[in-house]
């Protein structure tokens, strides 16, 4: 039986799981806090070499300000720019303030240092979450690699910064741990809290949606009422919102989309992108865009890897989810590897060759970490304080 066909084939005996755990996820973790403490200081002495205030930086650049603003002062606000870009702070999801407003209430934090608080336990809880993954189907040393290369991603520094990509990550490996374990009632609500996130936390409970399913015709429908349960708890919080959204804008079914629309982003089946990409091979732009292309390029290869690999069905739903929008999605081109940095999945057949590679030959899996390390740190630093570019 393959991975694909069932919802729980973990590939490792459970009783070498049994050895070692805390210090296999202590490993993985050091290395996590590592990998990203270094990007914070090279983003440190890039900020403070040009004048600005790296922890400012982290916690209130672009998006961020959104969030916060939510989180201090609710919904409400709107900006217009000629012709019709109305960008209204409706577009951003609920649950990333409240936790923000949370800490805030309770800490002497300001507002950005209470979202960088927010992010980097997010992160955390993520990486435990993906190597809890990781480790049931593929063993520790896959995972501990697949934790060190998400934390060493290009666009790893948002994982630093006030943002909401943490948190979704933190649900999302969870929920996806749940399913697989058959915890239905886990993986609903927590892919309920993952669509209060983002937009793309729909994603979390298609993976649900789509296991459940497979469940019952695997089971012909003799299935626990838990599964039931979760499979109905999956999809209302990202559902709620987007009927909130739209009761609050008169229009129950679509005014959320709408939002979205008048912030210049839409799904068109990849039209926009590709005519962005033909501006790019045309007449080039900066390089925050060719990067952001290659990083989507890289993303759709991986994730055929994914699918040869025989991942569990969860897994391939979900990251396919957040493919699908990245590739489909118009506008915000320089965002895309923001969008897929969720899906952790596509580092599983890297991680697992690069576990191979080490083994036998360890000074080759050095060099491609150390060169991962040094693109991810420096291109960071970039990003954040030399490119005017939305992230």
């Amino acid at each position: 039986m393959t991975h694909a066909s069932t919802l729980a084939a973990p590939a490792v005996p459970r009783a070498s799981l049994r050895r070692r755990p805390a210090a296999s996820l202590g490993t993985a973790l050091g290395l996590f806090a590592v990998a990203r403490f270094a990007g914070v200081a090279v983003l440190a002495v890039v900020a403070w070499a040009s004048g600005r205030q790296p922890l400012a930086l982290l916690g209130r650049s672009w998006d961020s300000g959104w969030y916060l603003g939510i989180a201090a002062h609710g919904y409400g606000r709107s900006l217009r720019f000629p012709p019709e870009i109305v960008q209204s702070d409706l577009a951003f999801f609920p649950l990333y303030p409240a936790l923000v407003r949370a800490v805030e209430a309770v800490s002497p934090l300001g507002w950005g240092a209470a979202g960088l608080v927010v992010s980097w336990v997010a992160a955390g809880v993520a990486a435990c979450g993906i190597h809890a993954l990781a480790a049931r189907l593929y063993g520790r040393a896959v995972a501990t690699v697949a934790v060190l290369l998400w934390g060493l991603l290009p666009h790893s520094v948002v994982l630093s910064m006030a943002y909401t990509e943490p948190v979704l990550t933190a649900f999302a490996a969870w929920a996806l741990y749940a399913v697989l374990a058959g915890r239905w009632l886990w993986a609903g609500a927590l892919a309920s809290l993952a669509g209060l996130t983002r937009p793309t936390g729909f994603a979390v409970a298609a993976a649900v949606l789509v296991a459940a399913v497979w469940e019952l015709w695997r089971r012909r429908g003799k299935v626990s009422h838990r599964l039931w349960t979760g499979a109905a708890l999956a999809p209302l919080g990202w559902l709620g919102y987007v009927l909130w959204v739209g009761r609050r804008t008169g229009d129950l079914f679509g005014g959320y989309f709408e939002v979205q629309r008048l912030w210049g982003s839409r799904f068109d089946f990849g039209s926009g992108s590709l005519r962005f990409v033909r501006h790019l091979l045309l007449h080039g732009d900066r390089l925050v865009f060719p990067v952001a292309m290659v990083i989507v390029a890289a993303a759709v290869l991986l994730y055929g890897l994914l699918l040869a690999d025989r991942a569990p069905l969860p897994l391939v739903v979900y990251s396919g989810v957040l493919l699908l929008v990245a590739l489909g999605g118009s506008g915000f081109f320089e965002s895309k590897p923001r969008f897929l940095l969720p899906a952790f999945p596509l580092l599983l057949p890297l991680a697992r060759a690069l576990v191979r590679t080490a083994r036998a030959r360890p000074w080759h899996a050095t060099v491609v970490v150390g060169a991962l390390a040094g693109l991810s740190f420096a291109y960071g630093a970039y990003l954040v304080v030399v490119a005017d570019t939305p992230l």
